[in-house]
């Protein structure tokens, strides 16, 4: 199966012979839920089977009608090749990479031109470049795309674990690969979707997470529940691993059923330490213990921490436990502990909490740390050796963020850039102050550009909040409320945006369009206290302070209500389909993208209830009553004149169930009276965005750009 709308424009216009004047209507049905005294109307429940023959077949229809309102758009086709040609023209994409001892660099790289990234790996920075995994093999023999989910390569260089999934399901199996030989060691092992794979100093033996097999007929809310973490030696099959840590292994612990763990090592450490989230919240809870105890029958766990003393970051090296932590200090600390001493009261402080800015992330080197600050849309790299901190690339615009130590083995640092207007490249700092570019990431502007106008504001939102909002245009474009403007937003996790060159946005800018990226509420802009100021039952600022954004820029007139778009992704959905709802007077046209649309039953899908610690649960009355005001389909008023909506989802999606935009989709499509097109847009072999193919994310983002242009009337379509 291959993406519906290609298989449409493939199929001469298929939708024609289905004789389909507009989008197919979903069956309604008087489905009411009583909770906590509020009747909570649900007319469209039944999409939530996808299973059922008549949902699939009426998400069918919906993305092929879909498909064919989008191709009626002539410039389209442009839109994409010109998207095609900017990411090409601006050279290979290089990401995730890991340094490891030996001057031995790992890396995914996607070549201009091709589909997929492959893993690639040399020795030194003039050492030749080797391929180890290449997922297009898979998809070629297949059909189906695949994609490296991640990667871990031994301590030693031998051996390669990575893990592998198709169609952007997210479902990876763990791998194991000989890099002497080039040969498999052993069969792939399934349900290990996460990087929580980690090798013994010795590099002879690995732990993984691995989910439990699904039991016929029990809820997909156990998906999560109950994984446990395996040691498995090297050339041992997997059903001789050892369940080593999880709520049925240590039930002396009293471990949660959603402490999903991973247990790390330091190739010079004595220590092993397991580490446990809820998959969404990092806070969770940590364990120390020694590594000879791999060798006896049963393992005595000492706890560290738990929720509560607010740890979201961990490095371990040799003997001496690294911990980031907002207690005490909202935007965050470094702290470190002796591991012959593990009790927090012990723990010393070896980075304070920055006086302004947001302490983000650490990184350890051989002999020194370096802290990830934030300062506005800006990340500052920080050396920490017992003196002073030092910026590693003061004279530097934009941010940097430290490239992976793994075994802590270089008195150098890798660092990757990011600014708004050029591409990222991947320089070497010296601690003598020393600055090279490694030639790893051979980004390039692409030729004939526009020159970039950046702004950043603060707004003032409902409340007086000042809300950062970074506006990016090209140079000279007349502020008369005519240009098309897309407002971007997010406001969850603590996520925030930081300058960023995206090359393939330039097909945006080129034609006068306007970029704002806003960091609301619910990111982690000023740091924790401004997260939590858009977390469950303060989640309506989240959505007030988008549309406080969206009234600056009609007010700067960057746009008017006639040319202004909305986006909002995966959480973000909130953000955007909240403010639509609330406001929908401000915007042209928005973009649900993988959202979160039904908070109300969310927590009734796998990796929905994950994410209560998130966003709350129903059984708690009042977290219930903020979760019925920020669920986008609850809030759909019949008889409104909304914009109009490209719902955009991936069928295999493992982290928002396609049924959010498809419930969206047909409540939108009953209920709006502007005239304007609800547009549910599906993806057959496509997830979240992990794993999508340079094609398929080219498809995706015409779409969207075509479908905002033709709704602020700057692109026109055919009858």
């Amino acid at each position: 199966m291959r993406l519906l709308r290609l298989a449409v424009l493939g199929g001469a216009l298929l939708n024609a012979g289905l004789g389909l004047a507009g989008p197919p209507a979903a069956p309604m049905r008087d489905t009411v839920d009583t909770l906590h005294g509020v009747a909570v109307k649900d007319p469209y429940r039944s999409l939530e089977d996808l299973q059922n023959p008549a949902t699939r077949q009426w998400l069918k229809a919906q993305g092929q009608y879909a498909a064919e309102q989008l191709a009626r758009i002539p410039e389209r086709a442009a839109i994409q090749a010109r998207i095609a040609e900017l990411s090409d023209a601006s050279g290979d994409v290089v990401r995730e990479v890991v340094r490891m001892p030996g001057e031995r660099i790992y890396y995914l790289k996607r070549v201009a031109g091709t589909s997929q990234f492959k893993l690639m790996m040399r020795v030194g920075l003039k050492g030749a470049e080797r391929v180890l995994v290449d997922p297009e093999g898979l998809s070629k023999s297949s059909g189906v795309p695949h994609a490296i989910n991640y990667f871990v390569p031994s301590w030693d260089g031998r051996t390669l674990a990575y893990g592998v999934s198709a169609g952007g399901s997210e479902d990876a199996s763990l791998q194991l690969l000989d890099l002497r030989s080039g040969q498999a060691i052993g069969a792939p092992i399934p349900r290990v979707p996460e990087a929580l794979v980690h090798w013994a100093p010795d590099s002879r033996s690995l732990t993984y997470n691995q989910l439990r097999a699904p039991v016929p007929g029990e809820p997909e809310t156990e998906k999560y529940k109950d994984s446990t973490v395996y040691w498995l030696k090297l050339g041992d099959d997997a059903a001789k691993a050892r369940p080593l840590f999880g709520p049925l292994v240590n039930r002396e612990l009293k471990l949660d059923r959603l402490d999903v763990a991973g247990i790390e090592f330091d190739p010079a450490s004595r220590h092993m330490i397991a580490r446990t989230t809820d998959t969404t919240a990092p806070e969770g809870k940590l364990f120390v213990a020694p590594v000879s105890a791999l060798k006896a029958s049963t393992i005595a766990w000492r706890q560290i921490s738990g929720f509560d003393d607010k740890i979201t970051a961990i490095a371990l090296r040799r003997d001496t436990l690294y911990l980031r932590t907002y207690a005490n200090a909202p935007r965050g600390r470094v702290i470190a502990l002796d591991l012959a001493q593990p009790e927090l009261k012990n723990a010393r402080t070896v980075v304070p909490e920055p006086a302004s800015g947001v302490l983000l992330d650490f990184h350890l080197g051989r002999d020194a740390l370096y802290a990830e600050v934030r300062e506005g849309f800006t990340v500052r790299l920080l050396r920490h050796a017992g003196t002073a901190p030092t910026d590693v690339a003061p004279m530097l615009a934009g941010s940097a963020f430290a490239v992976d130590d793994a075994a802590h083995a270089y008195r150098d640092v890798y660092f990757a850039t990011s600014a708004w207007t050029e591409p990222s490249r991947i320089l070497r700092a010296t601690p003598q102050g020393g600055l090279e570019d490694t030639h790893l990431r051979q980004a390039r502007m692409p030729a004939g550009a526009p020159a970039l106008t950046v702004t950043e504001v603060k707004v003032p939102s409902h409340d007086g909040a000042a809300v950062p909002l970074a506006i990016v245009h090209k140079k000279g474009l007349v502020l008369d409320g005519r240009n098309p403007t897309l407002l971007v937003g997010y406001g969850a996790y603590g996520f925030s945006f930081e300058a960023r060159f995206d090359a393939r946005s330039l097909a945006w800018i080129e034609r006068g369009g306007v970029m704002a990226y806003a960091n609301v509420r619910g990111s982690g802009a000023y740091g924790d206290p401004w997260y939590r100021a858009g977390f469950k039952t303060t989640k309506p600022n989240t959505w007030k302070d988008g549309i406080a954004c969206a009234q600056y820029l009609i007010a700067q007139r960057y746009a008017s209500p006639q040319t202004l778009g909305v986006w909002g992704t995966s959480a973000g959905g909130i953000f955007v389909g909240r403010s639509v709802t609330t406001a929908p007077e401000l915007f042209a046209a928005a973009i649900f993208d993988v959202g979160i649309m039904d908070a109300v039953r969310a927590e009734e899908s796998a990796n929905g209830a994950t994410n209560v610690s998130e966003f709350g649960t129903v059984k708690d009355a009042q977290e219930f009553r903020a979760l019925l005001e920020m669920s986008t389909y609850h809030q759909i008023k019949d008889g409104v004149a909304y914009p109009a909506v490209l719902l955009v989802h991936g069928m295999n999606d493992p982290r928002v169930d396609v049924w959010h935009s498809a419930k969206a989709a047909a409540r939108l499509q009953a209920a709006s009276t502007s005239g304007r097109p609800v547009l549910l847009r599906l993806d057959e072999q496509a997830g979240h965005g992990v794993g999508s193919t340079a094609q398929q994310s080219f498809s995706k983002l015409a779409d969207v750009y075509s479908f905002l242009l033709w709704q602020f009337g700057k692109l026109s379509a055919t009858p």
